[in-house]
């Protein structure tokens, strides 16, 4: 069961920025198949993937994607309705231009790149297959890493646990999110590495959580150790950081409810954008759910949802939204 509200909020911009590319990069490679493109646009194409190493990337992804679907998504490109939307999207956003050229640069050296990164995470990347620990699309699972660390591995999870050569206990966060209880003492903290930093705790509960070189600290009881390179920070009970490549983020407070939620069963959203809740709700359902509308994507949601009914999630998004759905086969949705 979900409540939806609709209203003017902000939400984190790096996701936002996220979720728009990927939405945009779906939207050229539909135009793409369904025979409208023209010559003289080959240059629109390269300019929008020149704008970020995130375009290049996921252009690439969405046109492996787009030709793993087959014949089927090829068909609703040339002849479905939402590939309306798609060409809409297009002129509006991008100017009606062609990128058959573009296309054919875009995937030079895509497949060395794809065959260690699966389009649109699809499936797990070589380093996830060779973790210690890894849990599939939808699942969660208990790790003890000694008597006094414990992990809970929330979906597509993947973790390596070792010693150094220091002797120090250690665990590699390769990908997804883990709930950490540490009882351990201060002279042998429990230690996690996640992208290019460092977080470690004595005595503490702590979320850590790597999208790619996205990490994101909540600590809920203790104090929780941050480092990146020569920046570090202390974050309290109820309180949150985030690191990626351009650096340490401040330390600010946080809704524990929803931080915590999937651990029983729930995600909880409160003023998110509809394109942020659909891109938390992929990890945890199969396949892909592919929004094709910017503006729908920036409507705002507050809405729960049982981990064990994900699937009722397009309905609801149809429901609320006016949104029209048109499912393809492994799983993928397209929303516009």
């Amino acid at each position: 069961m979900a409540d939806w509200a609709h209203e003017g909020m902000e939400t984190d911009q790096g996701t936002r920025e996220e979720a728009a590319v990927k939405d945009q990069a779906m939207a050229w490679v539909m135009r793409l198949t369904s025979g409208k493109a023209t010559q003289e646009d080959a240059i629109a194409l390269r300019r929008w993937r020149e704008q970020s190493e995130l375009h290049r990337r996921t252009f690439a992804e969405a046109k492996l994607l787009w030709e793993a679907l087959g014949p089927a998504a090829k068909e609703i490109a040339r002849r479905g309705p939402v590939a309306d939307v798609a060409g809409r999207y297009a002129a509006q956003h991008l100017g009606r231009r062609a990128f058959i050229g573009g296309a054919l640069a875009a995937s030079a050296g895509a497949a060395a790149y794809l065959g260690t990164r699966p389009p649109f995470g699809l499936w797990p990347s070589i380093d996830e297959l060779r973790a210690d620990y890894r849990t599939g699309t939808g699942e969660q699972r208990q790790v003890v890493v000694a008597g006094d660390v414990s992990l809970l591995l929330n979906t597509r999870t993947s973790v390596d646990i070792g010693t150094g050569s220091s002797g120090k206990r250690g665990i590699d966060l390769i990908s997804g999110e883990a709930a950490i209880t540490a009882n351990a003492s201060a002279a042998d903290p429990v230690t996690v590495l996640a992208a290019d930093g460092r977080v470690s705790a004595s005595v503490a509960r702590f979320i850590i959580r790597r999208d790619e070189a996205t990490v994101r600290v909540t600590s809920l009881d203790g104090a929780v150790e941050v480092a990146r390179h020569d920046r570090s920070a202390t974050v309290p009970p109820g309180h949150q950081i985030t690191y990626d490549r351009s650096g340490l983020g401040p330390v600010s407070p946080i809704d524990v409810a929803a931080a915590t939620a999937w651990q029983h069963g729930v995600l909880i959203f409160r003023h998110e954008t509809l394109a942020h809740v659909i891109a938390e709700v992929n990890r945890y359902r199969p396949g892909r759910i592919v929004l094709l509308d910017a503006g729908l994507g920036a409507r705002d949601v507050v809405a729960s949802f049982h981990l064990d009914r994900i699937d009722e999630v397009v309905a609801h998004i149809e429901q609320a939204f006016g949104a029209r759905a048109t499912v393809l086969p492994g799983g993928v949705v397209l929303l516009g």
